[in-house]
């Protein structure tokens, strides 16, 4: 368990000492009863019609199934009305254009209300244009709450310019119509000018009335921002006012402070929460997850369950993800069994996370069982799956995905192509991942990033076609990125090629001259010719820079239990047993090829790495795994470094002799060992 936070007073004094936006005033207490307040004005809503049986002239509602005309325009007003009661938006705003058509009718403002009812529900640009067209035309002068009606109206839409021109035109606004224009604001990203409109709320309004939800929002806008300042002095302000145990204010700190990386900060704000509600365990086990403190998050959500607070699909989905991470297969089936038991087995978001988790962990059946029952099917749902068969080396069945998915008129979005481009790279599918490249930009309007490049990179270098990959790298549209020249870089590597390698090394540490990594693939492509000398000059560069790698670990779960191993660790219970069974698997393969390899370790990166190098992490958490379960149970591992060319020969051997299916995921993608080989076709 992570450490606990220390009393909230450490984050109140972090509070105290933080200067106001824009030097508002501190000593501000809500007001005792803000509607004696005209900055509330127009802040009651219009009453919302009980839903009954209504007679729509002469019809009832549930037979009202194609709205007729009338002469009457407070007959088809009144039935739009009832429509938006009962949620049938569409049929509503084609009975106003019947009334738009006929052009002599007056509409009032319940009717107009209604109207923006329907546009919002609908999400309906066009009626919103058409309504806010015949009411300009009409000459409805449109009371307060009307027009804060009609603003929120385009910013629900995105219609963001022309709500911002309907924000400034406004004769008189109120607080309604201020926070509706800056909620608009931060959906929509621009958070800057968020900013800029609540100072000059505050300052018109002396704070007054302004309450949780502005605040709320504002705190959203830091989130979105990332940047910690305003966040903390929007929070010392709350604080100073008495509001900040609000609920909602709550949330929206524990969200702004993860994000800003002040993950203390949002626990201490989750301990002062007098009541946890699910949006407020959601909201500190994602900050945990996002900080890759993926067990500390898993360990609150037991906490969360003991509780008895009440989950949602976003609780599950947030799980899974974070199952994934740590490939826990067994806390991931305890999810999909609570998904299921909570009434969200049919939900999209979370359904979308299970067929990530089950096709990153060799589950693949399992994933597509998943896809296949969903009802609906969003665009992430289509990309898991294409990934998963991907990792799996499926790379023919990624392909038909694909095609699939453009039939049924799924939409693939640029995470798509990197899923079916990397697909094609894995399995050698070469035609058909130029083909598909050629496509995104010709067929679908999606502009290849340097990830796709990349792809394509990875893609030549396989069949060593290192010059067209080259030239590819030269003729792109924008300036080669990092990962385009890694990619290169790793195809030098496995095809030997140290004319191009050096140049492809050059060019990368140019851009990341720190990154530890870059300098190891060049010094394996040195080892693996024997060149020493070359190998030699790398190493002392890296040297020079005071750049060294932390000893590798490797992490395992067998009974819902993890495990961590580390490069000739014996610190294990069972440490005995597991180096004896090593032993045994070491001599088993050496009967079938394997012999150890020397040329790709980096030199010094450990005082006994050379020695050790039988005993890998990976290489003990397998033979512990081995010992601990049942014969054939899938293994799971995940690796904190790029796995080295000895092992991965290793372990495929290990998988083959043991008649056991092992996945690692490393630094670089995920292994997925079978019958003596790997889904990566040995390319990493």
């Amino acid at each position: 368990m992570w450490k606990k936070s220390k009393p909230h007073r450490r984050l109140l004094n972090k509070l105290n000492k933080v200067d106001t936006l824009a030097e508002l005033p501190m000593h501000l207490k809500p007001p005792h009863n803000t509607l004696e307040f005209t900055a509330y004005k127009g802040l009651k809503p219009r009453p919302v019609p009980k839903q009954s049986k209504i007679e729509l002239d002469g019809e009832k509602v549930e037979d009202f199934d194609k709205p007729r005309k009338s002469s009457s325009s407070s007959g088809l007003a009144g039935q739009i009305e009832k429509l938006v009661v009962y949620k049938r938006f569409k049929e509503a705003l084609e009975l106003f254009e019947i009334l738009e058509c006929e052009g002599d009718h007056e509409v009032g403002g319940s009717t107009y209300d209604a109207l923006v009812n329907a546009c919002i529900g609908s999400r309906s640009i066009r009626g919103v244009k058409r309504v806010f067209s015949f009411m300009i035309k009409s000459g409805f002068e449109p009371d307060q709450y009307l027009r804060n009606r009609m603003l929120l109206m385009h910013v629900k839409c995105k219609m963001m310019i022309d709500a911002r021109y309907l924000f400034d035109e406004m004769p008189e606004r109120n607080l309604v119509s201020w926070n509706t224009i800056i909620g608009g604001l931060v959906d929509s990203g621009d958070y800057v000018e968020a900013f800029r409109l609540f100072i000059t709320m505050w300052e018109e309004y002396s704070g007054l009335g302004v309450g949780c939800r502005s605040f709320s929002t504002m705190i959203r806008a830091a989130s979105g921002l990332e940047v910690i300042y305003p966040g903390r002095q929007l929070h010392s302000i709350t604080v100073k006012m008495g509001i900040a145990g609000d609920v909602f204010l709550s949330c929206a700190l524990i969200d702004m402070y993860s994000k800003c990386g002040s993950i203390d900060d949002a626990q201490c704000v989750f301990d002062s929460m007098p009541t946890k509600t699910t949006v407020g365990w959601n909201s500190i086990i994602a900050g945990y997850a996002l900080h890759g403190y993926s067990e500390e998050a898993l360990t609150l959500y037991y906490e969360m369950l003991d509780s008895g607070a009440k989950m949602d699909h976003f609780t599950f989905s947030i799980i899974i993800r974070i199952c994934a991470r740590l490939g826990s297969l067994e806390h991931a089936k305890q999810a999909h069994a609570g998904l299921v038991r909570n009434g969200f087995g049919l939900d999209m978001v979370a359904n979308s996370a299970l067929v990530d988790f089950y096709s990153k962990w060799g589950r693949i059946e399992d994933a597509r069982n998943v896809f296949e029952k969903m009802p609906l099917k969003n665009v992430i749902s289509w990309n898991a799956l294409i990934a998963g068969y991907g990792n799996h080396g499926r790379g023919m069945e990624a392909v038909r995905l694909f095609h699939r998915m453009n039939c049924e008129g799924v939409m693939p979005n640029h995470v798509t192509f990197l899923a079916v481009l990397s697909a094609c790279s894995y399995s050698n599918l070469q035609d058909y991942g130029w083909e598909i490249f050629e496509s995104m930009s010709r067929d679908h309007k999606v502009k290849p990033r340097a990830m796709h490049y990349a792809c394509m990179i990875e893609l030549l270098g396989r069949e060593g076609h290192l010059d067209e990959a080259f030239a590819l790298i030269s003729d792109c549209p924008f300036k080669p990125t990092v990962n385009m020249w890694a990619a290169l870089l790793t195809a030098c590597r496995v095809n030997q090629n140290l004319v191009l390698g050096k140049l492809a090394a050059e060019k990368i540490y140019g851009m990341e001259p720190e990154k530890l990594s870059n300098y190891v693939v060049l010094l394996n492509v040195y080892n693996s010719l024997g060149k020493s000398e070359e190998a030699a000059s790398v190493f002392n560069t890296l040297r020079k820079k005071g750049l060294r790698m932390l000893p590798a670990c490797t992490w395992i779960e067998i009974k819902k239990q993890s495990y961590v191993f580390h490069s000739g660790d014996k610190s294990h219970a069972q440490a005995k047993e597991i180096y004896e069974n090593l032993d045994k698997l070491m001599l088993k393969i050496s009967k079938h090829g394997y012999a150890p390899e020397n040329n790709t370790l980096l030199p010094d990166v450990d005082k006994q790495e050379g020695r050790l190098q039988s005993y890998h992490s990976e290489k003990l958490a397998i033979s512990f795994g081995l010992l601990n379960t049942q014969e054939s149970t899938p293994l799971h591992l995940v690796q904190s470094h790029r796995i080295c060319n000895d092992c991965h020969n290793a372990v495929k051997l290990i998988a083959m002799v043991t008649n056991c299916k092992i996945v690692v995921r490393d630094a670089s993608r995920f292994h997925r060992f079978q019958d003596g080989k790997c889904s990566c076709g040995d390319y990493w």
